[in-house]
């Protein structure tokens, strides 16, 4: 699998379904779709659908994380962690396959 879900950004996904109040067997979903100002978005999401035959599933931290087949091309090696400072507070993507990012970090070209 492509992803790896940092400790600190595990915390938070299991923090946000508990606060939403999720299904036990939800899953974290990372995908990229086409779009965004430099070619590709991240898309982060949950679900309680997995098809082993278009999906790849990983538990770290406690936390079951699927991507797509297709994405996982582009997200390979990628770090998905979690930022809260004062500056800005939100999930972040560390992409060694993104040679042009945006501005605000949501979108990449590859």
């Amino acid at each position: 699998m492509s992803i790896t879900l940092t400790e600190k950004a595990a915390t938070e996904v299991k923090k946000i379904i508990t606060e939403q109040k999720l299904a036990p067997e939800t899953v974290l979903r990372v995908g990229v779709a086409g779009g965004g100002c430099s070619g590709f978005s991240y898309s982060l999401g949950f679900d309680t659908q997995f098809d082993p035959k278009i999906d790849a599933k990983t538990e770290q931290h406690g936390v079951a994380v699927v991507v797509d087949r297709k994405s996982d091309l582009f997200l390979d090696g990628t770090t998905l962690d979690f930022h809260d400072g004062i500056d800005k507070r939100g999930f972040t993507f560390n992409n060694p396959n993104a040679k042009k990012t945006c501005g605000c970090g949501s979108s990449f070209q590859a």
